[in-house]
């Protein structure tokens, strides 16, 4: 397994640069580039945006441009720099982002699969029954709402309702105002946990939807196999022949899709962190890209790309942990 490891993150590095390559040359058929808002400003001359352009290094050609940035991330680990906010291009998408980000996602991760999985066991165990047709309607109905929606729901429950403002308590951001440089205490965790669990609830039910319907319709084709039937006659109880036998087998194609979610993840962190107010990586790609800040674009698309072959890795890991049958050595 080490061996296989060490393989895929080898292999990983050849597929990272030819992403960036595509990427950085998608990059540059969008029209305009970072001066094109100046442009349109009467304040900024001709001589100012041509020292810009210059300055920048906009007026070379996108491959020499490309080959300066990759180059630096080889040679020195530098992600180039920042046009709008005049810093590391490393520390404007991520500085102050990357841990909260990342805790929001795998959090929402861990929420999500240990509710989704036994929910659609117990659907799938109770085929037809009035509690499957209500996860049925539910599961639907969270796959249906977007989440900006569900985020716009939340916030109007937590004021209306609630009246968390009565109670001292905000609803956007990370922390409180009083909780913000305060230093790290049990009423600070707490805090932040109560900002913490919209986040969790918007960004996972589409994705706990969706696994609900996949492990029910799983565990449903598994229970009909020959070796559920056999374990059956030969006395075994009903939990042993479920929770044994089916369901071990019929989680696998969920856990090969555990890779593919982190993607999602992100992609819903963003509509909410926008809603919520939430500083995430997300956000701040997005604003990059709006002002075509190409170096801070580029290394949200790397990182978006990492994480994608980081969670098929993890995905294949615990597919061997799960099912004993499959090794990669």
């Amino acid at each position: 397994m080490t061996s296989y490891i060490i393989r895929r993150f080898l292999y990983m590095l050849p597929t990272l640069l030819i992403i960036s390559i595509v990427s950085f040359a998608i990059l540059q058929l969008m029209p305009g580039d970072f001066t094109t808002t100046f442009k349109m400003d009467p304040r900024f001359s001709r001589e100012t945006l041509n020292r810009l352009i210059a300055q920048y290094g906009l007026d070379k050609p996108w491959y020499v441009r490309y080959w300066k940035w990759i180059s630096g991330i080889i040679t020195r680990g530098d992600f180039g720099y920042s046009l709008a906010t005049r810093q590391p291009a490393f520390d404007a998408l991520f500085k102050g982002r990357l841990s909260w980000t990342l805790l929001m996602s795998f959090g929402t991760l861990v929420f999500t699969w240990c509710l989704a999985i036994p929910i659609g066991i117990f659907s799938a165990i109770r085929q037809y029954s009035v509690a499957d047709y209500v996860l049925t309607f539910f599961g639907f109905l969270g796959l249906s709402i977007p989440n900006f929606f569900l985020a716009l729901v939340i916030i109007w429950f937590l004021v209306a309702v609630v009246n968390v403002g009565a109670h001292g308590l905000g609803v956007g951001g990370l922390f409180d105002v009083q909780y913000i440089n305060a230093p790290w205490s049990w009423a600070k965790f707490v805090n932040f946990l109560w900002h913490l669990w919209p986040v969790v609830v918007v960004v996972g039910t589409a994705g706990m939807a969706g696994l609900i319907r996949y492990m029910r319709g799983q565990l449903l084709d598994t229970l009909g196999q020959p070796y559920v039937l056999t374990a059956r006659a030969k006395g075994l109880s009903e939990r042993v022949v479920i929770y044994k036998h089916a369901v071990r087998n019929a989680i696998n194609p969920l856990v090969t899709m555990l890779g593919m979610s982190l993607p999602g993840l992100f992609e819903g962190a963003f509509f909410t962190a926008i809603i919520l107010g939430i500083p995430s990586v997300e956000r701040a790609f997005w604003n990059a890209l709006q002002r075509r800040d190409e170096y801070v674009v580029m290394s949200g698309l790397v990182f978006f790309a990492f994480m994608l072959m980081v969670g098929n890795l993890l995905g294949d890991i615990m597919l061997a942990w799960v099912d004993p049958r499959i090794r990669y050595d």
